[in-house]
């Protein structure tokens, strides 16, 4: 089976071959999204499928299914997932939010996103944004695999603060972080430093909307 090979740096932790590393993406993508009953009725699947990942991704998923997901109160669970992303601004799962925040230059970070799925042939829906870490990794997984590693290896340092924020808060939800970092490329001296200035700064407030990626005449087209 083909090996996956980066051309920037070498993978995070073991070797992963294609089909785990569109599993393990694909599987992630359905734990960060909003707990539906669709996808908690798929808890058993998702755990055999889970069991064969390598033990450096499977160990933290398996945890997560087992004690955090699989058999829970499915009320108590959205409302924790409600909680943990909606209500806190340092663990949003939109991946421009913690750069940006909501002012004219996250729009044109979106476009990026946009343009990347339209590329692939990937239509995206007006309700949500492109930046949607599981929009990011279902694309990857099982649309391009190369241009979803890259949007995704282009925000590791959000994805290891959106980490480090769940850990602080005792959130199971970061062991997927830490999962899907370990098929990453490694967190670099300049990462570290970006990391630290987007804790200490924390996502801008000015709120100016986002016109530019509202203005994105391809998008346009696709609202009529």
């Amino acid at each position: 089976m083909k090996m996956l090979t980066l051309n920037r740096r070498p993978a995070r932790g073991v070797a992963m071959s294609e089909r785990d590393q569109r599993l393990l993406w694909r599987i992630a993508a359905l734990l960060l999204d909003y707990p539906s009953e669709q996808t908690l009725a798929m808890t058993d699947q998702l755990i055999a499928a889970a069991r064969e990942l390598p033990d450096a991704v499977r160990i933290p998923i398996l945890d997560f299914l087992q004690h955090e997901f699989g058999g829970a109160d499915p009320m108590q669970l959205a409302a924790r997932y409600v909680e943990t992303f909606d209500m806190r601004r340092r663990a949003s799962l939109h991946l421009t939010y913690y750069a940006y925040g909501d002012t004219r230059k996250r729009g044109m970070a979106l476009l990026r996103f946009k343009h990347a799925y339209r590329q692939a042939g990937m239509q995206v829906g007006d309700d949500e944004l492109p930046d949607y870490l599981p929009l990011v990794l279902e694309f990857a997984a099982t649309v391009d695999l190369l241009q979803g590693e890259r949007l995704l290896g282009e925000h590791v340092p959000v994805i290891e603060l959106l980490r480090l924020s769940l850990q602080d808060s005792g959130s199971g939800y970061a062991s997927i972080l830490a999962a899907i970092l370990a098929t990453l490329p490694p967190i670099s001296t300049a990462d570290r430093r970006r990391i630290a200035e987007l804790a200490a700064e924390g996502p801008p407030e000015e709120d100016v909307g986002l016109e530019p990626f509202a203005m994105d005449p391809l998008m346009a087209e696709g609202r009529r």
